[in-house]
């Protein structure tokens, strides 16, 4: 029996085996594995952006001008993080920084008409990685699995 077998088995009958511990079955070493192949899928697909850019853009595409850390807190990452990213960005004419208004020490961050044709051009195929990550799911079983994994994050 494999150890996705094995585990689906104890989750079915709601009886984790507390004498033996596999990594094969631990909630963290399967979702590094999903993670792992979902990144594979996202390159393949998307080869000029890493997954944090890409995520920058398509916030960005869907919300409009916002503070650099308002972005950091919309899309899950610390403010050294997302400011690298910005930073990437930028050099690449995706995204432009301005000063906010009133709060000088504000950096606000917004789409160049670059980054949106890029961003619009990319949303297509990032639908695609979404389906194939997926693929091995039944519509029902990804619904379940989206709505379960939301819960953790």
């Amino acid at each position: 029996m494999s150890g996705e077998d094995n585990l689906l088995r104890l989750v079915e009958a709601g009886e984790p085996d507390e004498n033996n511990y596999h990594l094969q079955d631990q909630v963290g070493f399967i979702l590094r594995k999903a993670h792992q192949r979902h990144v594979a899928i996202f390159a393949a697909h998307i080869a000029d952006l890493t997954p944090p850019q890409f995520a920058a853009l398509a916030k960005l595409y869907d919300i409009g001008e916002t503070s650099q850390n308002q972005l950091g807190t919309l899309i899950a990452m610390d403010a050294a993080t997302v400011k690298g990213v910005i930073d990437r960005l930028k050099a690449r004419g995706l995204v432009e920084l301005s000063k906010h208004e009133v709060d000088k020490r504000r950096l606000l961050v917004n789409l160049t008409p670059e980054g949106r044709e890029a961003i619009e051009r990319l949303i297509p195929l990032a639908r695609a990685i979404t389906e194939e990550t997926l693929a091995p799911l039944t519509a029902k079983e990804a619904a379940t699995f989206l709505r379960l994994l939301a819960k953790l994050a």
